[in-house]
């Protein structure tokens, strides 16, 4: 395998069109190193190899040496495709072997973790604190309009249009997406915005702040979910072990919407998927529906025997 001081040298041109690729594409930090490492890590096992000659072969004996479960293994190949895309439209490579491999059925097939909405009303009640609204305004947009949590972060004052009542959230793929807001969420950032503290910097531009006068981070966020989800769980000791996180209240939202009949088509919008398939995942909601309909079917028995 290829020493980490021979990994730059060899494949320098492609780690730094990855680098430039990625940055491009909008990725979050997180997601930028996370990918990075899982290709670098690819690298070394492609042992001097050239990018342009890598196989299929290449990519399955890479993901069969970490021997992760489902979800590491995919987001491995995700990064991995990530990769080979950005080597494409650098034109350093024609083909990318990891579309080759297909993704794990397990992971594809899991139901996601999600809050009724009554359960998400609880939720938001225990929000309490110096900096109440300011939350309950983050958790909104999570829980009812489906943001992820860097989606949050990164939402500055001039995407909040309060005269459309409406949001512009830059999500995945360098895409805007523009989100009609429930009237609630839109007094509770008036109120936010009207509270906000002046940033430290006068070009910063986000809409939530820190006491530290910066820009709210992810992990700020994280923080404050967790302690939130760990005081909420306290009184509802029958959700203590649901892996509950700030993605949770985004499957929630979707959740919710397709519970209420709202078209799948729609909901892929509003969660900003790039496929369908991505938002068939909530699909499982209609689990219940069906078996209330099975259960109208009327078979007569007595006309069959």
């Amino acid at each position: 395998m290829i020493r980490d001081y021979d990994l730059e040298e060899t494949y320098s041109e492609a780690i730094r069109a990855f680098t430039i690729w990625m940055k491009q594409s909008g990725y979050t930090e997180a997601t930028k190193r996370e990918y990075m490492r899982e290709v670098r890590t690819f690298l070394q096992s492609m042992d001097g190899t050239p990018v342009e000659m890598a196989t299929k072969m290449d990519v399955l004996s890479f993901l069969f040496a970490k021997s992760s479960g489902d979800r590491a293994r995919n987001r491995s190949l995700a990064a991995i495709r990530s990769f080979f895309t950005a080597l494409i439209d650098f034109e350093l490579a024609t083909r990318n072997p990891a579309m080759e491999v297909k993704k794990s059925k397990t992971e594809k097939n899991k139901k996601p973790i999600y809050l009724e909405e009554h359960e998400l009303i609880q939720f938001l009640k225990h929000i309490d604190g110096r900096y109440r609204n300011r939350n309950i305004a983050i958790f909104l947009l999570m829980g009812y309009c489906g943001l992820r949590v860097g989606e949050v972060h990164r939402l500055n004052l001039k995407d909040f249009n309060r005269n459309k009542g409406t949001i512009e959230i830059y999500g995945k793929g360098r895409k805007w997406n523009e989100i009609p807001l429930p009237d609630v969420l839109i007094d509770y950032l008036n109120k936010v915005e009207h509270a906000r503290i002046t940033p430290y910097s006068n070009k910063e531009d986000a809409f939530f702040v820190s006491q530290k006068g910066r820009r709210l981070s992810i992990r700020q966020i994280q923080k404050i979910a967790a302690e939130t989800f760990e005081e909420f769980k306290k009184h509802n000791p029958g959700l203590s072990d649901m892996k509950l996180s700030c993605h949770k209240l985004r499957h929630s939202f979707a959740t919710m919407l397709l519970k209420k009949g709202v078209d799948i088509r729609v909901v892929k919008e509003l969660m900003g998927h790039s496929s369908i398939e991505t938002t068939m995942i909530y699909t499982h909601v209609n689990d219940e529906q069906k078996k209330h309909a099975m259960d109208a079917v009327n078979i007569p028995i007595h006309a069959i025997i």
